[in-house]
């Protein structure tokens, strides 16, 4: 039967319809070149000086001392009882500070043992060894985020604006330098994403494929065909899995990426010809993702308290003994009881979180960077540590690129647009993580929160920027000129960014600079 029967015009028009013109190989190479080389330049620049500062910053006070009880115990320890500053001691590579009484930790523990894993390999004495993961992961997300750009738009410079704005974020930057749980969120986040992005491409040539085959004639395809198991689909699964067992905001991503998925696969079997394409992809696509990604990720989830089930002595971990199961609830093993009344005691402290504090900000400011968190700040006079005037400043801050933040700021009118009204399906991508990762927050508004949780999505707020970026470069069928001065105003302002980090470097790792100088980088009074 002659291939102009097909639904959609035959073989290659529909799978140009459904995954886009073909890419040159050129391009196509230099979408990964591009990125590569700016996640190397990113590396160094988070690697250099990793140790430094020599002490625990912030919130490493705890992740950091988590991460290594892990590696010893299993789970996580106390503090020995009565023991005086153990941060002093750990920091002097004296990290035996736990007694034997299990902690009540709040977060789940592969954000703690992935920081664990650094301090074994390279030496918990090391201050390297405690940011080692954080960095290794931090790099490695400028070349996700350069791919996902690629995959989204298949045109090189921007996935190279991508990767390089994200580099040069120095909220991403600073979180890539310091033991914390939140860049272990993003990462995990960014995998699932990059992941399902592949599985888009991959189901839809699939589709592509077995529409082919079945050469359906004009308006006789009901639902189409099924695309059987979906691997980069169940990855996927592993990897929200990961993100929900470094901290429980990882089940926005899951609940977000799910349903953009499901949208991805009613356009491409609409797109395809199916006559019943929404009946289609409930039964052929959205139940198979169900089952593909939620048990994944919830089998994950369990499997990242391995350490805590092999143990006796984890917190609650014999709770389940103490208080004998009756009717229905004795089919349920007593660890996964006693795990079920650790979490109901960890849900009702993140609830009822309320107290104040210098850096909580409400996340209504945390896309304008209206209150970036303070990690680390000393304030030494002439001669005290490299000082060489009358006051110095020694300061992390967790200050994002105003060209990322402001940027995607301006942008978000432009993109949600384009999704709603311009039926994108990148621009719903872009917004999916910002989705995700920053409006479940308004929901506790009256509970303590901070502005460097927002690490977890600020791959998406470059995906914004790059998107609009993408408008300004034009198309593939813009006259050459026009495409010429678009890519001049890529490269300008993500050149600026660049500028705009070099010039908060100082404040971004710790150098000691005079005060004056400091003062130029505070902009703002809510900044300090």
């Amino acid at each position: 039967m002659s291939a102009v029967t097909e639904p959609s015009g035959g073989p290659a028009r529909l799978r140009e319809r459904l995954l886009g013109p073909a890419v040159g190989a050129r391009a196509a190479a230099w979408g990964w070149w591009g990125p590569l080389l700016v996640m190397v330049l990113g590396g160094i620049v988070r690697f250099v000086n990793l140790g430094r500062p020599t002490s625990l910053i912030f919130d490493e006070t705890y992740y950091v001392k988590q991460g290594w009880s892990l590696i010893r115990f299993g789970t996580e320890m106390d503090i020995k009882e009565g023991l005086e500053k153990p941060d002093e001691l750990f920091t002097a590579g004296n990290p035996d500070v736990f007694g034997t009484t299990p902690d009540m930790v709040v977060h789940p523990p592969i954000g703690k043992w992935m920081i664990g894993a650094g301090q074994w390999i390279f030496g918990v004495e090391n201050p390297f060894s405690w940011r080692v993961a954080a960095a290794v992961v931090g790099t490695l997300s400028i070349l996700m985020v350069g791919r996902a750009a690629w995959r989204m738009f298949h045109n090189p410079l921007l996935a190279t604006a991508a990767a390089t704005l994200l580099a040069a974020d120095g909220h991403h930057f600073v979180h890539s330098r310091t033991g914390l749980l939140d860049i272990f969120v993003m990462f995990w986040a960014l995998a699932a994403f990059c992941l399902l992005l592949v599985d888009r491409d991959d189901g839809r040539a699939r589709l592509a494929r077995r529409v082919s085959a079945l050469d359906p004639t004009p308006g006789s395809m009901s639902w189409g065909p099924g695309l059987g198991i979906r691997w980069w689909r169940v990855a996927a699964g592993v990897s929200l899995g990961l993100c929900i067992g470094t901290k429980w905001s990882g089940l926005f991503f899951l609940a977000a990426f799910g349903l953009m998925t499901v949208w991805w696969d009613m356009g491409a079997r609409r797109a395809a010809g199916a006559q019943r394409w929404f009946a289609g992809s409930v039964v052929r696509d959205d139940i198979p993702a169900f089952l593909q990604v939620v048990p994944v990720a919830f089998a994950t989830y369990l499997a990242s308290w391995t350490g805590w089930f092999l143990t006796d002595h984890g917190y609650k971990r014999q709770w389940a003994t103490d208080n004998p199961a009756t009717g229905l609830a004795s089919l349920v093993p007593d660890p996964l009881r006693s795990l079920w009344a650790y979490h109901e005691e960890v849900m009702s402290f993140h609830v009822g979180l309320q107290n104040e504090h210098a850096w909580s900000s409400n996340p209504w400011s945390w896309i304008v960077q209206g209150r970036p968190t303070l990690f680390y700040s000393r304030w030494p006079e002439l001669g005290q540590n490299g000082c060489e005037a009358s006051h110095c400043v020694t300061y992390i801050a967790s200050l994002g690129n105003l060209f990322v933040w402001w940027g995607a700021t301006a942008g978000l009118l432009v993109v949600t647009f384009m999704w709603l009204i311009g039926r994108d399906w990148r621009a719903g991508a872009a917004l999916s993580g910002l989705i995700a990762g920053w409006l479940p927050w308004f929901l506790y508004q009256t509970r303590t929160i901070y502005s460097f949780y927002a690490v977890a999505f600020v791959p998406w707020l470059v995906l914004i920027v790059t998107y609009c970026l993408s408008l300004a470069l034009g198309s593939a069928d813009d006259p050459l000129v026009r495409r010429r001065w678009g890519a001049v105003i890529v490269i300008l302002y993500v050149t600026a960014a660049v500028a705009l980090f070099i010039w908060y470097y100082p404040v971004h790792t710790a150098q000691t600079i005079p005060r004056d100088q400091w003062y130029l980088r505070m902009w703002f009074d809510f900044w300090t």
